[in-house]
């Protein structure tokens, strides 16, 4: 990026814009703002790898994701007071590197969170998958699994989530 590579800046678009763009739809943002606060992380992460000193302590998509949430959350904070920027004025770089540690802690359960279910095996993985991430219900469940009913479903769903605690804890 340093550079001017354009496969590399490329490559941080496709990567990392979709975490953005989704923190941004889901609290109260439109596309286009979206794109607007993930340009402004990017130049605030150009502006960071142009410094001597600087060295990435996380992930790249990490540390972008937090200054995009830091910018829209000041984005928010100003819409909110009708406070407008002059357009001479600089744009601050925030300082992201508690809510960075945060995200690569965050980062870590998940993490975790994918082994215990890979450990856990099936029908659990594929029951917890379907009721938590894809808002199932359990008849749905019941009658993907071939259930005899929602009950059954529910009570296996049960045993499956505190097996799945157990390995989450255990590791």
């Amino acid at each position: 990026m340093r550079k001017g590579d354009h496969d590399a800046i490329s490559y941080i678009y496709q990567s990392c814009y979709p975490s953005v763009a989704h923190l941004i739809l889901n609290n109260n943002g439109t596309s286009e703002e979206a794109q607007d606060i993930f340009q402004e992380g990017v130049m605030v992460l150009y502006d960071k790898i142009t410094q001597d000193d600087f060295a990435l302590s996380s992930k790249l998509s990490t540390f972008l994701y937090a200054v995009c949430k830091r910018l829209w959350l000041k984005s928010l904070n100003k819409k909110g007071q009708n406070l407008r920027m002059n357009d001479n004025e600089e744009l601050e770089i925030p300082d992201v590197d508690n809510e960075i540690q945060q995200h690569m802690e965050l980062e870590q359960q998940f993490d975790k969170m994918d082994t215990a279910l890979e450990a856990l095996g099936e029908p659990c993985s594929t029951i917890l998958k379907e009721f938590y991430i894809h808002n199932k219900s359990m008849q749905e469940i019941c009658n993907k699994l071939g259930y005899t009913n929602a009950d059954n479903a529910k009570n296996q769903k049960y045993k499956c989530l505190q097996r799945l605690k157990k390995l989450f804890f255990d590791q």
